[in-house]
């Protein structure tokens, strides 16, 4: 370093004295407790939170070791809602992205652990002679669940894919309509061990209706038409809430510890163990890591921030999402979660679909005066008016308080503002400060997935004859 000091006493690419030994005093115990759970029996949960906490750790020297050389690479942005607009770096989903994958894949033994001890027990003496009878119910028949790890490895490919896509938009800013349908690609790996291992393509009909469309409707294809929608659907509205600090991770933390919690609804009422055991323990084993790289992630990215998380880490959440929710097979349950998400996309329908005028971007407008964000604005000149039917459409919306529009004397349109549920909560909260408007969209976020949960557990009841956690009462 050269000789003037910084107010943080290093640079900002390396890491403080207490940064360095609370990573290093992390990283160690994590490796203790991995240690340690071959000792026992290998129990792959508690190896998957020490893997977590080192993905943690990892991911938040990286991201500030990586930086500069993002910068320098060209991957940087400006921060436009900020008085002082300096370059940082972007595309930092990338980093979270291969930490994440690195820790998936060393945590492959730890779930068969058994399996593989059972399947090698005896390894000294094959050469003793057992009667048939011993045979036949001895561990030598153990067979290797190869269904489960075909599950694991094709939720590997699945990611691995949409790392690959996430980065290659990042780099090249491939257009929307072009990137839209790549998730469901990625998504074949998934559709192909759910139709191999699991199949189930019928849906419980509600109480209600049972009389008229009996118990089960099968849907065939169209299941996996459904999931594909589902998996084409996750990573782009995660993508489409965006254009605040910290939104992207803080509404991916959100879904991933309310998908845990719901996970854990499992893991610890009766009765145990639970037939869907297995698959929400599969669930926590994605999400864990996941939130481990996630934290580290929201600790640059939170307000100011000082990295940009990139298209990767959008893309690379919502399939995280659909990865555990498909093979989890609750995915009925994500879209529950993501009612924020479906509103934003049905909301912000109008521009995509190029009904009213779309700008490259819709971020809310910072007032430099102030230093508050406000709603960005779609101008309309005088020969550029909205057709009539688009006209009532936006008088209506106004009304309802859906919508700001602002007209002239003559009733012509002056401007509207852009339809995002971040603008749209700006209408109806007036302007406010950065890091209050993430907290609250936050918290909206937060109070919607545990009533989306509530209805999950609690309504579906009223409408499905099962308990909420009974056998056929899976989603």
């Amino acid at each position: 370093m050269t000789g003037h000091s910084h107010s943080h006493s290093h640079s900002p690419t390396s890491l403080s004295r207490t940064e360095t030994l609370s990573l290093l005093s992390l990283s160690f115990a994590c490796v203790v407790i991995l240690f340690n759970t071959f000792q026992g029996d290998g129990e792959p949960l508690i190896a998957s939170l020490a893997l977590s906490g080192l993905a943690f750790a990892a991911t938040f020297a990286m991201i500030r070791w990586l930086g500069p050389t993002f910068i320098k690479a060209g991957l940087k942005g400006v921060d436009m809602s900020k008085h002082h607009k300096k370059e940082i770096p972007e595309c930092m989903g990338a980093i979270c992205a291969v930490v994440y994958l690195l820790v998936v894949i060393i945590f492959i033994p730890f779930p068969f652990y058994k399996d593989i001890v059972a399947a090698t027990s005896g390894g000294g003496n094959r050469d003793v002679v057992l009667h048939v009878e011993h045979v036949q119910q001895g561990r030598f028949l153990h067979r290797f669940p190869h269904s489960k790890l075909a599950s694991y490895l094709s939720a590997i490919i699945s990611l691995q894919s949409i790392a690959i896509l996430g980065i290659g938009d990042d780099l090249f800013d491939i257009r929307w309509r072009h990137k839209f349908f790549i998730p469901a690609f990625a998504s074949i790996p998934l559709l192909v061990v759910y139709f191999v291992d699991f199949g189930v393509t019928s849906i419980v009909i509600p109480v209600q209706l049972q009389p008229y469309l009996g118990e089960l409707l099968n849907l065939g294809p169209l299941y996996y038409v459904y999931m594909a929608g589902v998996a084409i659907f996750s990573p782009n509205s995660i993508n489409i809430l965006a254009g605040i600090n910290g939104i992207e991770v803080t509404q991916s933390i959100v879904i991933a510890l309310l998908l845990a919690l719901n996970d854990s609804l499992y893991l610890i009422t009766p009765p145990y163990p639970h037939p869907a055991t297995d698959s929400h323990l599969f669930s926590l084993y994605f999400l864990l890591p996941f939130l481990g790289i996630s934290f580290a992630l929201l600790w640059y990215n939170w307000y100011p921030a000082r990295v940009f998380v990139g298209d990767t880490y959008c893309y690379f959440a919502g399939m995280v999402f659909v990865v555990v929710s498909i093979l989890g097979h609750f995915s009925k349950t994500l879209i529950l979660l993501l009612i924020p998400q479906i509103f934003n996309f049905c909301y912000s329908v109008p521009q995509l679909f190029g009904l009213v005028p779309c700008p490259r971007h819709r971020l809310p407008r910072f007032n430099a005066r102030t230093g508050l964000l406000e709603p960005s604005v779609t101008p309309w000149t005088e020969d550029r008016q909205p057709k009539a039917p688009i006209a009532w459409g936006l008088r209506m919306l106004d009304k309802l308080k859906l919508l700001r529009v602002t007209l002239d004397e003559q009733g012509r349109f002056v401007e509207t503002t852009n339809f995002t549920l971040i603008n749209l909560w700006l209408v109806w909260r007036g302007p406010l400060r950065e890091d209050r408007l993430a907290l609250e969209l936050t918290a909206m976020q937060t109070v919607l997935g545990l009533f989306g949960l509530f209805v999950r557990h609690g309504l579906a009841r009223l409408v499905f004859r099962e308990d909420n956690w009974g056998i056929t009462g899976r989603w």
